[in-house]
């Protein structure tokens, strides 16, 4: 018996971009095409006219049973398109895979499910769907129902969900009705920090459990924590797979992250003189990028242009959770000596930097907002939302407990472990 659970040969994906589905076609149609369509040869060409693109090329690999294989890359880069063909959600253009055993997919909030079915219908739908047989749903069942925590809703319509019910349910469904291979598609980018945790708990024991897991995620630490290979995908292609340290620093140090600089094209107004231009993020290399680690200084550029002198501007940045909860606010001009220097900034073009500290940030996603502004007297400009930024924790303090740490900052305290007594 074969030992390998998925293989993938020369796997393609093509799309037809703009296409809107073809109706049905009636002898009428038929014939009108056939009289106009040399007429439109001649003018157009013999080309379709339409324009395709290649979300996957070429993909090839193997996956062990029993082996966690991670997947990373960039939005777009083909991830989700590779996990719907590998779980017969979507079929192939070029190449085939092997699927060896049961799948149990979660690829988006609720894919499986019906909505006008309960929870509780749609958990048995699933495990059927799976090839499970009632009986072992049974077995399954309430441990399913306290992992999502919608025991007062379980015979109610999915569709009176909310989108965190649903999550919640999808996954634990997902997780608990053990298909040989379970496919999770970035299931921790969503959902409250205490579902989150608990997700991470149950893929840890699930990939300690022997089955096969293909696991895309954004968050590096989780995919260092819970794979031992990965594979890192770039524009629809397989440009590496390594072990998953080796994978996560190639991907983080390669531009495969997604950009850390937002632009703005905004001219200057007759009522305002300031434009912004950039807003940058740059790792403890100087790389602009939005994946940075917790354990290297972070460096913040806002550029920007004055048509005029202005006096008593400021220009400073608010860092936030993705949530929105304000963690801290900062300017420029927050030292009496830069305010005083800067108490009138001649027009020209400028760049604000700061730099924040190696062992700052716990590992999380987080959102830099700017303003620039006069103190009580005018706001020239503000973006509450202007960028978002990934911290991975690898190296950090306590990363040899597999737990996730609490709180949003993570520090290295200079601990002492004095020993008044201790006994051989």
């Amino acid at each position: 018996m074969t030992d390998t659970a998925i293989r993938v040969v020369d796997l393609g994906k093509m799309y037809t971009i703009g296409a809107a589905p073809e109706r049905y076609r009636t002898l009428r149609d038929t014939v009108v095409n056939f009289v106009r369509e040399p007429v439109r040869r001649l003018r157009y060409g013999a080309g379709s006219g339409k324009e395709t693109f290649w979300a996957l090329q070429n993909i090839s690999f193997d996956v062990r049973q029993g082996q966690v294989l991670g997947i990373i890359g960039h939005n777009g880069a083909g991830k989700s398109t590779l996990l719907k063909i590998l779980s017969r959600v979507t079929e192939p253009t070029t190449g085939y895979a092997e699927i060896h055993g049961r799948v149990g997919s979660l690829l988006e909030v609720g894919t499986g499910f019906h909505p006008e079915l309960t929870g509780r219908e749609n958990i048995y739908l699933n495990g059927a769907i799976l090839g499970m047989r009632r009986t072992e749903i049974d077995r399954k069942f309430d441990e399913i129902v306290d992992f999502a925590g919608v025991e007062k809703f379980i015979d109610t319509p999915v569709k009176r969900y909310s989108s965190g019910m649903y999550l919640r349910l999808a996954f634990a469904v997902a997780a608990h009705l053990e298909p040989e291979i379970l496919v999770v598609d970035e299931v921790l980018a969503v959902g409250d920090a205490d579902f989150q945790r608990r997700c991470l708990g149950k893929m840890s024991d699930v990939a300690q459990s022997g089955r096969t897991v293909l696991f895309v995620s954004h968050n590096m630490s989780a995919i260092l924590r819970l794979t031992e290979e990965t594979i890192v995908l770039e524009n629809g292609k397989l440009a590496l797979r390594a072990p998953s340290a080796q994978a996560v620093d190639y991907y983080l140090s390669s531009g495969f992250a997604e950009s850390g600089e937002r632009t703005w094209t905004a001219d200057f107004t007759p009522e305002n003189p300031f434009r912004p231009l950039a807003l940058r993020l740059r790792d403890g290399h100087g790389r602009v990028t939005n994946v940075l680690r917790s354990v290297e200084p972070l460096t913040l550029e806002f550029e920007y242009e004055l048509a005029q002198p202005l006096p008593g501007l400021r220009v400073g940045v608010y860092c936030t959770t993705m949530q929105g909860e304000t963690l801290f606010t900062s300017f420029d001009t927050d030292e009496p000596v830069r305010y005083e220097v800067f108490g009138v900034r001649p027009a020209g073009r400028y760049i604000s930097r700061c730099v924040l500290p190696p062992d700052f940030f716990n590992e999380g996603r987080y959102v830099f907002g700017v303003n620039a502004s006069t103190f009580r007297v005018r706001r020239y400009f503000q973006e509450e939302r202007a960028i978002a930024f990934s911290i991975d924790p690898a190296g950090a303090p306590g990363m040899q407990w597999p737990e996730v740490r609490l709180g949003h900052i993570r520090p290295r305290l200079d601990w002492e472990i004095q020993t008044l007594s201790a006994q051989s």
